[in-house]
């Protein structure tokens, strides 16, 4: 009788690589000790810059940024590393123009500084393995977002119905697979319908920013 051959052990996913940034040292403390094990920081900055220099230097796969932070805080973060890697802002802010303008600058996440760390571990999980994250109050300020700007630019809504249905559940802070489960088609698709509609949401401010140069002379 021959040995049975030796089960594999169960592939363990690695931890997410972060660079946490805020010019408050007891706050990165606190972060840190709340991710727990499925997180490894591999760098930290008090200030936008600094920020900058440690995220070109250590390519993470997430960045936890405070907001207001010296040199432009996590606005002139997620401009200038939002494609390279996930940014996610951890504030005290709940104003939707601070929230509209880190998306629109390339946060793919906002959450408020009092966010229980359980609901912070899982909503970094989730933003580090490519989903958008927000408080769920301030979700549906998006939402209300897009209604206001889509009437304003065109008269009608530039999302389809799916892409409603999608943003309204999303927005309630239900996580991916439970929006493909109510709505019975794949979370891998709900996350290409939530691209979709933050790629609307970039343009349309694009357009709002150009409408607004023209109207006031500036070139």
């Amino acid at each position: 009788m021959t040995d049975a051959p030796p089960q594999k052990a169960a592939a363990r996913r690695p931890p997410a690589r972060v660079v946490l940034a805020d010019d408050h040292p007891i706050w990165r403390d606190g972060i840190r000790a709340d991710l727990g094990s499925g997180f490894e920081v591999v760098g930290e900055a008090s200030d936008a810059n600094e920020a900058i220099a440690v995220i070109e230097r250590t390519t993470p796969d997430l960045v936890v940024c405070d907001l207001q932070m010296p040199n432009g805080g996590g606005i002139a973060v997620a401009k200038a590393c939002g494609e390279a890697t996930r940014i996610v802002i951890l504030t005290v802010s709940e104003q939707e123009r601070d929230l509209l303008d880190a998306v629109a600058a390339g946060a793919c996440g906002y959450l408020t500084k009092s966010t229980p760390g359980d609901e912070l571990r899982e909503a970094l999980r989730r933003a580090a393995a490519g989903e958008p994250v927000f408080s769920p109050h301030l979700a549906m300020l998006v939402l209300g977002e897009f209604r206001r700007m889509a009437k304003q630019a065109t008269g009608t809504d530039p999302l389809t119905d799916r892409e409603r249905e999608v943003l309204s559940l999303v927005a309630r802070g239900y996580p991916y697979k439970e929006v493909g489960a109510q709505l019975h088609i794949a979370a891998k698709t709900v996350e290409n319908h939530v691209r979709n509609i933050l790629d609307k949401l970039h343009l349309e401010r694009r357009q709002e920013l150009v409408r607004y140069a023209l109207e006031h002379g500036i070139e």
